[in-house]
């Protein structure tokens, strides 16, 4: 067996962190084995690598390697993709097509964002792990397949599971060993020995001389986040070595090109507002107003109807704490305003209690006059509009329901 130092000079891994280390241990133990692998950790870590170096130290180095993205094929075809077709088998299926599983047999499939996968495609992968068995899409024949599977993804499995996303029986037969690679912001002593080989190849590629950085740079750099991680150290190392003159790169010219640079600080919000976002603030504000007077006015009309329809003491002291809700006022100031909608009315009988009984307010001489100004109302608002309830309804300030109800009462 090749040691660690060997296999990370052969397949260009830079870093001498513990836990990717120990990452590493686990997938040179493993490669002899035909054990499912799932590789596990952030975008842009290098989760690539590890499947590349259990087919390299298997016995099936001499047969295909082939790499699935899973995140990249359509769900519509990702079936055909992986496991083939049969001719006719759908619109287009001018041939017969072998899929990946028939073609790496005896090989090793590494399926990037398996995370991504449709639950029915996972069900025809679980057969595939159980009994090496699939069929191709439009076929009735089972064939049979000798593959090694390595799996990849960013995702938090047991939060997809719980999700529904992924199917757990799939998970826990993809994952029989899982490694986990550490994402590059807690691998803070290897982040500049990545910069340098990064620099070291671009000014290769370019054929120009290496950029350094300063010692206040090489600071900045190893304390940034790196959210992108390998992949964004990578990309800044490519960027500078193409843009920048002067081969020193100073802090202030690095900062340049870590956006995000306070990404884990607390974020200041501005306390000014420009004069668009008042006027669509304000403008909302008059609309949710008007909405919430209108339901007032709705529900107004329909406590009145309920108070014109009860006869009982119990039902009439329910509606005499409804009246004071709405309003919100004292019951001085109810009578006020009933006075208003009722000016035929007599006059209260104030208790001893202070406390109004609405069984005297509403009386039947009343409630005809009242029917007859609403019918007279509804009816001119009506002509006025040419019998568009909508308008009618807006011009007397109830809703278009209440409306269509009242032109059912009276007939109109």
């Amino acid at each position: 067996m090749e040691s660690l130092q060997v296999i990370k000079q052969r397949f260009g891994i830079i870093g001498n962190d513990m836990q990717l280390n120990r990452s590493l241990e686990k997938a040179i133990r493993v490669a002899p084995t035909d054990i499912s692998v799932l590789v596990t950790g952030e975008s842009g870590v290098g989760k690539e690598s590890l499947p590349k170096i259990i087919h390299a130290l298997s016995h099936r180095k001499h047969a295909k390697y082939i790499a699935v993205n899973c995140g990249a094929i359509p769900e519509g075809t990702i079936d055909s993709e992986l496991f083939g077709h049969e001719k006719g088998a759908f619109t287009g299926a001018t041939s017969t097509r072998s899929g990946y599983f028939e073609v790496a047999d005896g090989g090793t499939i590494f399926l990037d964002e398996v995370g991504e996968l449709p639950l029915t495609t996972q069900v025809r992968l679980l057969r595939v792990l159980e009994n090496g068995e699939f069929i191709k899409v439009g076929s009735s024949k089972v064939q049979k397949t000798d593959v090694r599977i390595v799996a990849a993804t960013n995702l938090k499995m047991m939060e997809a599971i719980e999700r529904g996303k992924f199917r757990e029986d799939l998970y826990y037969r993809l994952s029989t060993i899982e490694i986990d690679l550490p994402p590059l912001r807690n691998r803070k002593e290897d982040i500049h020995l990545l910069f340098r080989k990064f620099a070291s190849d671009f000014a290769q590629k370019y054929q120009m001389p290496t950029i350094r950085l300063t010692d206040d740079a090489v600071n900045a750099l190893v304390n940034y986040n790196f959210p992108g991680n390998i992949r964004q150290l990578r990309n800044i190392a490519e960027q500078i070595s193409v843009i920048e003159e002067n081969r020193t790169v100073t802090l202030q010219q690095l900062v340049e090109y870590l956006p995000q640079q306070g990404r884990n600080l607390p974020s200041v919000i501005s306390n000014s507002k420009s004069n668009s976002d008042f006027a669509n603030e304000r403008e909302i504000m008059y609309k949710v107003l008007f909405d919430m007077k209108n339901d007032i006015n709705d529900l107004k009309k329909l406590t009145l109807d309920l108070l014109q329809n009860g006869n009982n003491s119990e039902f009439q002291e329910e509606n005499q704490h409804l009246i004071k809700k709405i309003y919100r006022e004292e019951p001085s100031e109810v009578e006020n305003k009933v006075e208003v909608v009722y000016p035929q009315k007599t006059t209260y009988q104030q208790e001893k209690t202070e406390q109004y009984d609405f069984s005297e307010t509403i009386i039947e001489d009343e409630t005809l006059s009242l029917q007859d100004k609403e019918f007279e109302m509804i009816k001119k608002s009506l002509e006025r509009n040419k019998g568009k309830r909508k308008l009618a309804a807006k011009e007397l300030g109830i809703s278009e329901r209440t409306l269509y109800r009242k032109i059912k009462q009276y007939n109109l």
